[in-house]
């Protein structure tokens, strides 16, 4: 049996601490590889249940909301590749709700905060599954046009949105005002998704899980004539910054909006009640399967707009607004298989081969069984008809089998006992810092197990470590495979390797230019920050936040080595130290123990060491007046974002702590500031507002 989840409300400080540590590391890479890389990794369903787990144990442990908080971030910093857009008004996220009471519930919220008892009118729209973007118009001209990404600065897509067909150049007709940030979804209709991934695979080129990783990855292209050539759509719903009002409900600004020329969903209403909310949800979920292009739910907004400036926001979501989801959908296959996957930590996940089945438009093959709990909790076993069930998903899940059609002589699942690597090597089940088991099984072979060597590498040139052009998933594998790189420090020996870089001149894909392109690409990494050398080694438990904290605290490499080397040896006052460090705890100093505790693992940090020139971490000034004190934002601030005031705090000297306590100096708050302002008044604490702030800084 799979071990329970511990209710939120029963979890000690320490055990929610370290889950929300878990939980923020976990989100954030989700949302890189959803919002950058267009490739997300798990379901939109098990995504939302980690969203909501993360949401559960903050409103019982307010006080352990941590700065970089799932539920105080929208979508994911922009890519590099693209110049930034400070957006008007942020392109903030809804809140979702997935069943009818919490429905009910939105509505009797609304008209709570109204003091309203009588039906409130709402619109019910469709909500599209693509990528959302936001248009500037000056004078009725477009001059500019950005993806969301973190929801205050987006990535400047403007040439590429030029050449959709749905989005005018200049406005029509007439009362739109100066200035306007029309927001919208930009997707693919299933007919064009369909001859974009035919056209793709005949000429043997990449094609798409589905269409909205379509409409991103041909949306976010660097030539805006690939752009052109994809059958990219524009739906428009709302909008950001204006210099005048323009509507008073939100029926009337949609229908503005398509007098100007912008294509709006015909499938939107206006509804009374929560009635009128249940019925439009039904009505589009029955609607669904006859659309062309591809919907996951409904969005209910208050009409009136005077009420939405009334309700407002609370953290990163509007209260007038929230995303009704449709459930997952679900087909029936054979399950062929059951294969292991080594990950980069040793996890061992099962993945199921299945006999292709099409989900929501989507050809299945694999799905994940997540553990060997798991499978043995839902009693799966190979031979079985199996339900799968995916909601918007690249990674669905089995739901469980079809008992009536099991057939005879199916047998239970036996979990190896060893790594499928050739080395065989016995697997063990993780525990937490505190020692409880959990449902993961790792490999204990570490580097000497080839799976893991082979993720470990992969992980080392990822774009948040060490990020280096032209050596992918696909080149490691290959180099791995023919002993060219079977360690960090190798990949830099490649670049200087003049017989390896001729004979990869020799081979089909390479070439001149590639292999001379690949070659600077290592070169320009041979030079690398702390905080990202300290990721790159991919210690568990580490990921770029904690490496960030780890580089702040130590300086440079050869303190941080030296530190690391009197934890492996568990000298207590190096444990002491590492552990006072913000944002890092048991599992933290464990994971550190137990890597530069390994022969094999120093050997490889010194051979990269001796590649590489190291830069220290930018020095805390010592003369200010925050020097220091550790400092608490709270609120909303208006003149900074959050992560400009965390970073000028820390440029100053001062410690940036997500929690109020004892050791706390300054509280800064701002509007809507709630239980952090009120532990501050309880511990006498300092409290100033933005300007005060700003003031004593000198800004």
């Amino acid at each position: 049996m799979a071990k329970p989840i511990i209710p939120a409300s029963a979890l000690s400080e320490s055990e929610a601490a370290e889950e929300l540590t878990l939980l923020a590391d976990e989100i954030a890479a989700h949302d890189l590889r959803y919002y950058q890389e267009d490739a997300p990794a798990v379901s939109d369903a098990d995504y939302d249940s980690l969203k909501r787990r993360n949401a559960e144990i903050e409103a019982g442990f307010p006080h352990l909301i941590r700065e970089n908080s799932p539920s105080s971030r929208v979508g994911a910093a922009r890519a590099e590749k693209f110049l930034p857009v400070e957006h008007g008004v942020p392109m903030l996220s809804l809140d979702n709700a997935f069943s009818d009471e919490e429905a009910v519930e939105f509505d009797a919220r609304v008209r709570r905060f109204l003091r309203l008892d009588e039906a409130i009118a709402y619109t019910a729209e469709p909500k599209i599954d693509g990528l959302s973007a936001s248009l500037r118009y000056e004078q009725g001209v477009l001059v500019q046009g950005a993806t969301r990404g973190d929801g205050r600065t987006g990535e400047d897509v403007t040439e590429n949105l030029r050449t959709l067909g749905d989005i005018p150049q200049r406005l029509k007709g007439s009362g739109w005002p100066d200035v306007i940030e029309v927001r919208g979804e930009v997707y693919i209709d299933g007919e064009g998704f369909l001859k974009l991934n035919a056209d793709a695979a005949a000429a043997g080129q990449k094609t798409y899980a589905n269409p909205r990783n379509a409409a991103a990855g041909s949306l976010r292209q660097l030539d805006s004539k690939i752009t052109a050539a994809r059958p990219l759509r524009f739906f428009a719903y709302a909008w950001g910054l204006t210099s005048a009002p323009f509507a008073k409900t939100q029926g009337e600004a949609l229908g503005h909006l398509a007098a100007w020329g912008f294509p709006v969903t015909p499938q939107t209403q206006r509804v009374e009640g929560v009635e009128g909310l249940l019925a439009a949800y039904r009505a589009m979920e029955a609607l669904r399967p006859k659309l062309g292009f591809d919907i996951d739910g409904v969005v209910y907004k208050v009409d009136r707009l005077d009420w939405q400036d009334r309700l407002g926001f609370v953290t990163r979501v509007p209260r007038w607004a929230i995303a009704r989801k449709f459930p997952a959908q679900q087909a029936r296959t054979r399950l062929n298989a059951i294969d292991l996957q080594v990950g980069r930590t040793g996890a061992i996940t099962p993945v199921a081969r299945l006999a292709p089945v099409t989900v929501g438009g989507v050809v299945v093959e694999n799905a994940t069984l997540h553990n060997a709990d798991e499978i043995a909790r839902k009693d799966i076993r190979v031979g079985d008809m199996v339900v799968i069930q995916r909601a918007g998903d690249v990674i669905p899940q089995i739901t469980g089998p079809v008992l009536d059609e099991r057939p005879a002589g199916a047998q239970p699942f036996e979990f190896p006992t060893h790594c499928p690597c050739p080395l065989k090597t016995p697997l063990a089940r993780e525990t937490t810092a505190g020692g409880a088991e959990t449902v993961v099984r790792r490999c204990t072979g570490e580097f000497a197990c080839p799976f893991q060597r082979v993720e470990h590498l992969m992980h080392f040139v990822s774009r948040r470590a060490y990020d280096i052009e032209g050596l992918g998933e696909k080149q490691i594998q290959a180099f791995y495979e023919e002993g060219l790189v079977t360690a960090p420090a190798d990949i830099f020996r490649l670049a200087r390797n003049e017989t390896a870089l001729a004979d990869l001149r020799t081979r089909d894909g390479y070439g001149e230019t590639s292999v001379n392109n690949l070659a600077a690409g290592i070169e320009a990494r041979r030079t690398i920050a702390l905080d990202r050398f300290i990721f790159g080694l991919g210690i568990r438990n580490v990921g770029e936040t904690t490496a960030m904290t780890l580089a702040r605290g130590y300086g440079s490499l050869a303190v941080f080595l030296a530190a690391m080397d009197k934890v492996a040896d568990g000298d207590p006052d190096a444990i002491a130290e590492l552990d006072a460090l913000d944002q890092v705890g048991e599992a933290v100093v464990e994971a550190a123990r137990s890597y530069f505790g390994e022969d094999h693992n120093r050997q490889v940090v010194a051979d990269l060491v001796a590649e590489l020139t190291v830069i220290d971490a930018e020095k805390p000034k010592t003369e200010t007046a925050v020097a220091g004190k550790t400092v608490v934002f709270t609120g909303a601030l208006e003149r900074l974002t959050r992560d400009e005031a965390k970073a000028q705090a820390e440029r100053l000297g001062a410690k940036v702590s997500g929690s109020v306590s004892r050791k706390t100096d300054i509280v800064v708050a701002g509007p809507g500031a709630g239980s952090k302002l009120k532990a501050a008044a309880d511990l006498s604490i300092q409290v100033m507002t933005e300007d005060e702030w700003l003031a004593l800084v000198g800004s």
